[in-house]
This record gives C-alpha cells, structure tokens and sequence, in this order.
C-alpha cells in the first residue's frame, strides 16, 4: 500500500510539472534565450580549470616559473568569469519574466475557470480554499518553479559539458566518475517521493487554514456576539499543529537530500584524487591536469548538490500545481462558452413571457430528493408567491429558475423554450433579482447602482433610487453617488435598498424576488412594495416570502412541503380551505386555538 501511495505520488507530481510546462512551452523564445545563456554561462566556467591548469604546469620548479606565461593565463581567467557571470545575469532576467509571465497566466485561466464554474462546485468547496489555490499555491509555484527553472539550465549543461572536458583529460577516471553517478538518482528519488506526499499534505491544510481564518474574519461580530472566540482558537490551533506536522515532515525528508548526495560526491571526489595521484605516477597526468580532474570533479558534482536541494522547492511546486490544475480542470457549466471557447447555443428570444416548469425533479445529492414532479405555468403579468417552511425549496426553485443548477428530470420552458436549449447568460438577462443575501463591490454607490446598467446617466439612477426609496440615505452620504464602499460602509436595509435600487434601473423582463425587504424597515418596506406593485405590472414575477402579509395580493400562492407543492389558489381561496397556508398565515397573525 505504501509503495502504491508512492508511485501514485510521484505520478501525480510529474504530471503536475508536464501541465506547468504546458504553460511554459507559449514563450518558446524566452526558453531558447534562457538555455543557451546557461550554455554559454556554463562554458565558460568550465574552460578557466583547463586555462589554470596550464597556469599550474608553468610552474615547474624553484627558478623555472614563466610569470610572462602565468599573467597571460589569469587574464583570459578573469575575461572568462566576468564574460560568465553576465551571460548569468541575463539568463536570470529571462527566467524572472518567463516564470512570473506562465504564473500570470496560470493565475488568469484560474480566474477564468471560477466564472465558468457550476455553482454545485463553488458551494462544496470553501471560498478559503480556492483563494488560496489561487494566491497561495501560485506564489509556492513560482518559487519553486524560478529557483528550480536556474538550477536544472545550468545544472544539465555543465553536467553534460564537464564530461567531454573529462573525457580530454583521462577517458578511465571520467568513466569511474559515470559508474558512481546513479547514486546520487537514487537517493534523490527515495526522498523525492517521501517529500512530495508531505508537501501536499501541507498546501491542503493551508487551504483548510485559509478557510478557517476567512470565516472567522469575514463573520467575527457573530464570533463574539456567541462566544465563539474560544472554540475558534481552538479549531484553528489544531490545524495548526497539522500543519506544522506536514511541514517539519516535508523539511525533514527534503532535508535529507543534501548531506547524502553530498557524502556520496565526496566519496567520488576522494576516488577521483586517488587515481589521479596513480595516473602522475606513471606519467599518464600531469599536475595541472589533475588539478583539472578535480576541479571537473567538483563541477560535475554540484549540479547534483543543486538539483538535490532544489528538489524541496520542486516537490513544494508540484505539490502547489496539482491543487491549482485540480481547480482549472473541473468541468465547467454545460454551455459557459464565452470563456471555455465552446460553441455558444443561440439566445433565448422572449414573447409573452410565459414560464413553465414541466415536472421538474431536482436533489443537491442523490440519495436525498428535493424538488418532486414539480408542475407551474405562470403567464405574462402573473405575480407567483412560493411560501413554505424552511428548507420546503422555494430557493431551489429559483435557482432551477436562473440555472445556478440544473434540473435532473423534467424542462423549464420560457415562451416555449427550454432553458437548456440557450446560454446562460441570455436567461439570466431577462430576469431582475433581488436577494436576501446583497452583495456590493468596492466601488462607488455609482458604480454598484448601475451594475446591470454600466451607460445609465446619473438621471436614471437617481430616478432608480427615488423608486427604491434609496434616495434618501444616498444623498446624506459624504460624497453623494461617488461615495467610495467599503465592506462594512452600509447597514443591513442600506445594502438591500442598493440591491432594490439596481432592480429599479434595468426594469428587466420577468423578476425574482427573495426575501427582498427582509432587511428593511416596516415602513420603507411597504413604500417599496408599493414601487414593487408597479414594476410587476405586466411582468412575470415570482416571490419568494415568509411574511404573507407582502404576497396576499399574488396571482397565484404556491404553497410548498418537502419539495412539493401541497396547496396552490389564490389568498382568500387558501384561507377558506383551512389548510397548511391557513395554519401559516394565522401562527403570523393570530394565535391558534
């Protein structure tokens, strides 16, 4: 079992470095400048042991030293060092922009891939978490991806030209050197595949960690209002200690890679001086020429020693990568084109406005039904009232609605076209909705206001915000409509008004509305209900409410149980039937005998 987690990790980790390299391969051109810089960087490096080997063999004994010959010799030395530490230079420039441009780019198809994603998958998996997938796990990439990027250049041409330097000194000490190499592989490969599980192990409890400190962030006013504080400290100190058990674990395994590739070189160093020392006795070497050797030796060495410790941020990288490719390969909407490169299906085309849904079936998961065979026709101008105990599927059925997720059984048809036959995007055009949940983005009231609108002249808007009785508290603010917000620069009401206010503006087609005044005030509400009551006329609506008292006036009332509809008719019609609505509309307004 655990050599098959083994290989299974090692598989992983090099396909993750083949899905990078992917990315690498569209600058080409920066790759090609980068590898013969390393080349050239590398060359001449190894050509100063030969010139100061011959530097060593003018010096022949007391009196017989060529100072003329010596000097010549270490001024190529210094041309060549100084030539090879700009080509170093250089290369390292190109390496700068060809990694940080790929995590550019790998960070934008992430992006990308977010839009396009069902909603099924952004609601299983924490915002933390992707955000660190994102931010964190890229920045590891990059790390790892730069560092190694310099090391393995460099590191497989002087490991390739330090051998036919060899080869011209002493062809049998350049073979003992070959035979001896491979273990320097081996080592390196038992601890690669230890470290990457680790690695993993320690980018995934980040993601937990990242999580967990959005949470209790992004809601700490409900942390104290419960006490929670304690119990917060708590979770997130056993994910620390997870965490700091992956990491000391990776840092451990990656930690014994240089030491054992760095014994096993001395050993072949050692090797390398003994037959030499063998070779000037029977004047098959000289001394220069074995100063060489064991220059070489060393060269041919350290790529090993670099590659070994570079093996670290390598399995860190890959272990970073595979998470972010895990992101960018999940399947995305059915028909998301503008952003997969799909084939777009055609835009729905709306006449009258009739909705049907036609014996829908839906569950979040399969072994627990929801939506049952559910059946409604809703023509132009009717106002629809889902009403029902929590949990019953009113927001379910909006969401079938707008297609944040997609019906297992059954069609939802507009004017007689099924929802899945269009693109997203020309559905959700025609519908106007306003949630209990707002959301307002860091920008202007301007900006969030005409949202759905970006052309609207501040004459609609205030027009907009008038009907939305947001008027009111926009203009107390410091700089009117070009008032910055932040996250908490609005109250609860405020935020909704906004959310209203942006309705108000496109005057869509058909609307939706959830819980819509839930964070309002009696009386605001009903001088918005009012303003309601006229943009629904002629539109098809549907509204979701646990107060009747805003929906008594509705076309039809849908009134749901466990995903089905158990009652519909009319207000009055409802309550002379003393039914499940009857018995919810009293426990509002009256006390039950």
């Amino acid at each position: 079992m655990a050599n098959k987690k083994k290989q299974q990790s090692n598989a992983q980790s090099w396909q993750a470095i083949g899905k990078v390299l992917k990315f690498i391969s569209r600058y080409r051109l920066l790759l090609f400048f980068s590898i013969l810089l390393a080349g050239v960087s590398v060359l001449l490096q190894l050509y100063v042991p030969i010139v100061f080997g011959n530097a060593i063999d003018q010096i022949v004994g007391p009196g017989r030293v060529d100072f003329g010959k010596i000097t010549g010799y270490l001024g190529q030395i210094a041309v060549l060092i100084a030539l090879s530490a700009a080509a170093s230079w250089v290369m390292g420039l190109i390496n700068n922009k060809l990694i940080y441009q790929t995590i550019q780019d790998i960070r934008q198809r992430a992006i990308r891939q977010i839009q396009v994603l069902p909603l099924s998958y952004l609601d299983s998996h924490s915002s933390g978490d992707i955000v660190s997938r994102i931010i964190a796990d890229t920045d590891q990439l990059s790390d790892g991806l730069l560092l190694g990027f310099s090391q393995l250049f460099t590191g497989g041409v002087t490991i390739f030209a330090t051998l036919v330097f060899m080869f011209s000194k002493s062809v049998l000490i350049t073979l003992l050197v070959i035979l001896l190499t491979p273990l320097s592989f081996v080592v390196a490969h038992f601890i690669a595949g230890h470290s990457y599980q680790m690695f993993r192990l320690q980018s995934q409890t980040r993601g937990v960690q990242t999580a967990l400190i959005e949470e209790m962030v992004g809601g700490v006013k409900v942390v104290k209002a419960f006490g929670y504080e304690g119990r917060a400290s708590k979770r997130f100190a056993k994910i620390n200690e997870q965490l700091q058990e992956y990491s000391q674990k990776a840092t451990f395994f990656s930690s014994l890679t240089n030491p054992a590739t760095r014994f096993i070189n001395s050993l072949i160093y050692a090797l390398v001086a003994l037959a030499g020392a063998l070779a000037i006795i029977s004047g098959r070497l000289t001394v220069g020429g074995l100063s060489a050797l064991l220059n070489y030796a060393n060269q041919y060495m350290k790529p090993f020693n670099d590659i070994s410790s570079v093996v670290t941020e390598l399995q860190n990288a890959a272990a970073c990568a595979s998470r972010v490719f895990e992101l960018i390969e999940q399947e995305p909407e059915i028909d998301a084109v503008s952003l997969t490169g799909k084939e777009e299906k055609p835009g729905l085309t709306l006449g009258a406005g009739t909705v049907r849904l036609d014996h829908v079936d839906f569950s979040y998961t399969p072994d627990k039904p929801l939506i049952r065979d559910f059946y409604l026709t809703a023509k132009k101008g009717m106002r629809i009232a889902l009403v029902g105990p929590t949990g019953c599927g009113k927001t379910t059925t909006i969401n079938l609605l707008m297609r944040f997720y997609d019906a297992q059984d059954g069609d939802i048809l507009i004017d007689d076209q099924s929802i899945y036959s269009v693109n997203r995007s020309s559905l959700r055009e025609k519908f106007g909705m306003v949630l209990q949940d707002t959301w307002l983005e860091e920008g202007t009231v301007r900006d969030n206001i005409a949202f759905g609108k970006e052309d609207a002249t501040d004459e609609e808007i205030i027009e907009a915000a008038k009907e939305a009785h947001s008027w009111d508290f926009i203009k107390r603010l410091s700089q009117g409509l070009d008032t910055e917000l932040l996250a908490d620069s609005l109250s609860a009401g405020q935020k909704q008004l906004l959310c209203i206010t942006r309705v108000m503006l496109v005057k869509p087609p058909m609307l939706i509305l959830d819980e819509a005044t839930s964070s309002i005030d009696t009386r605001t509400e009903m001088l918005i209900q009012k303003a309601f009551d006229k943009l629904m006329e002629g539109r098809t609506s549907f509204v979701v409410a646990h107060r009747l008292s805003t929906i008594v006036n509705s076309d039809l009332i849908l009134v749901m149980k466990d995903g089905q509809i158990i009652e519909r008719g009319q207000h009055e019609d409802l309550l002379a039937k003393k039914g499940f609505y009857y018995k919810l509309y009293n426990s509002q307004f009256a006390k039950l005998a």
